[in-house]
């Protein structure tokens, strides 16, 4: 499945506007002439700079006959169409369930059905979901120091 270019520089360009929107309720470090929302913003430019390079090309592709969308053979395979919406609910799992639940619980679940639906045996799957996950919050939580939602281990970690 592939969409054209300049429907995925429509989406990048909306993604990159919204995220410059937020810098502005950013708080300000005083005495200082940049703070926090700078380099959102300067991504965010380069984003809609390229945005606008790909929705050109996507037109000028269309305008030459191309399609909006094209379908690939894997669409028509069901277990590979069901793959494709396990990431997506993979990805909305996560953004739902991770306040609630905390990264740790919800990262390792994710990772531990990704890895049994697309065929690892199920005592590789739980290392590598375990080792992962702990590796993964390691690293931001004491290297990056970025938290991490806590949820159900607040009391633990």
């Amino acid at each position: 499945m592939r969409f054209n270019d300049a429907v995925v520089g429509l989406v990048f360009l909306a993604i990159a506007a919204a995220m410059i929107a937020m810098t502005f309720s950013f708080p300000a470090f005083p005495g200082q002439q940049y703070g926090p929302s700078l380099f959102p913003r300067i991504l965010g430019a380069g984003i809609i700079g390229c945005s606008v390079l790909l929705m050109l090309r996507g037109w000028r592709e269309h305008a030459a006959g191309g399609r909006w969308l094209l379908l690939d053979g894997w669409t028509s395979q069901p277990r590979r169409v069901a793959s494709f919406a396990l990431m997506l609910g993979a990805m909305a799992f996560y953004i739902l369930a991770s306040e609630p639940l905390g990264f740790i619980p919800s990262a390792m679940l994710i990772q531990l059905v990704l890895f049994l639906w697309f065929g690892v045996r199920p005592l590789t799957a739980v290392i590598v979901a375990v080792g992962m996950t702990l590796l993964v919050h390691w690293f931001f939580s004491s290297m990056m120091r970025v938290p991490l939602p806590r949820g159900i281990l607040d009391s633990v970690l």
